[in-house]
């Protein structure tokens, strides 16, 4: 192997030890015929509405590998429920899907608790993504990485931001999934209400539709500070199962979001707002529920559903709350993925 050969491999190398894999991961989508790209698109839209619909939830987490000699991997959890997912957009390219649970509470009643949504854009011109603790912003996608892919922008309970990533629809060994590239995130409650020694993740999403209904797997490395560096502390795998199942209570999820669907709609639109008027934005969270603000804009949707606040009254304090929480997003970043690195 001559010399410059041989540097061309080392610097290759070194590239991959330090985490610029996702380049490599995700090459651009080689051109195809425009009946290949409708085929391909109708395929892939199909794939995400199909996500819709009434489900029994099966969440699978176990720590696995201890980067850190003095972490010690926590016990395999699993936990589950019921809910309820159901698509409140679609314009072609871009598809919403709000996810609602069914709660049994000691009384035999049940509650709603908005839960998570999912916003799916075709060929995104930039992402909302998760800068560093309490900031997102707007990264950039050049036409040639975001040809013939879909972002997938994940929600909090309160329509805060979470994080964002691009990704590609493929059928490999027969199976459909979506896979995003490295994409950060910040920590779930199962770890924001401990202390831990990390306090953010690494992670690669997939999505995968199955005979009854559709699973989502996560393989995240968990990251830390360390002497000023950020470091891995532990990998966890992550399986959550969506299996289709009727015999709950579907329908007070369906009435709960007929009641208040006005109302969230403006909460999503004075989040879009803050987004757009900061480049991005800062809001400070809290372990328990997300943000500072989730706690009350959540309670104002149970009072709408329960008749107690009128959706008017709602909107307008739900905007207040907002404006004052937020501010633009961060310019400065623990660890700032480049552009070029995932996108």
């Amino acid at each position: 192997m001559n010399r410059k050969l041989k540097a061309k491999l080392g610097a290759a190398i070194f590239a991959l030890a330090l985490g610029s894999a996702p380049v490599l991961a995700h090459p651009p989508i080689p051109e195809r015929s425009a009946h290949a790209e409708k085929t391909a698109f109708e395929a892939d839209r199909a794939d995400i509405l199909a996500m819709a619909g009434n489900y029994k939830v099966r969440f699978d987490m176990q720590e696995s590998t201890p980067w850190n000699a003095d972490y010690e991997p926590r016990e395999r959890k699993i936990s589950g429920g019921h809910e309820v997912v159901r698509v409140i957009e679609d314009s072609g390219k871009k598809i919403v899907l709000q996810h609602l649970l069914v709660a049994r509470m000691d009384d035999g009643t049940d509650f709603i608790v908005k839960h998570w949504r999912q916003d799916w854009q075709y060929e995104p011109a930039q992402i909302l993504a998760y800068s560093d603790r309490n900031s997102w912003e707007y990264q950039p996608v050049s036409e040639k990485r975001r040809n013939g892919r879909w972002s997938q922008t994940v929600y909090q309970v309160d329509d805060s931001p979470r994080y964002a990533s691009l990704g590609e629809w493929e059928t490999q060994g027969g199976i459909r999934r979506w896979r995003s590239g490295w994409t950060w995130r910040p920590l779930a409650r199962r770890d924001a209400v401990r202390d831990t020694p990390y306090d953010r993740y690494y992670a690669i999403n997939r999505h995968s539709p199955t005979p009854d209904g559709w699973i989502h797997f996560q393989d995240n490395i968990k990251m830390g500070m360390v002497d000023g560096k950020l470091v891995p502390i532990v990998s966890e795998y992550v399986l959550n199962t969506y299996t289709k199942f009727d015999d709950y209570n579907v329908q007070a999820a369906d009435d709960y979001w007929a009641k208040t669907k006005d109302y969230w709609a403006k909460v999503r639109n004075s989040w879009e707002e803050a987004f757009a008027s900061g480049n991005g934005v800062t809001v400070e969270e809290e372990a328990q529920t997300g943000t500072v603000i989730s706690g009350e804009l959540l309670e104002m949707g149970t009072k709408i559903a329960n008749g107690e606040l009128d959706s008017d009254s709602a909107s307008k304090k739900a905007v207040s709350l907002i404006a004052n929480a937020t501010r633009p997003g961060a310019v400065q970043t623990a660890k700032k993925v480049s552009k070029s690195e995932a996108y």
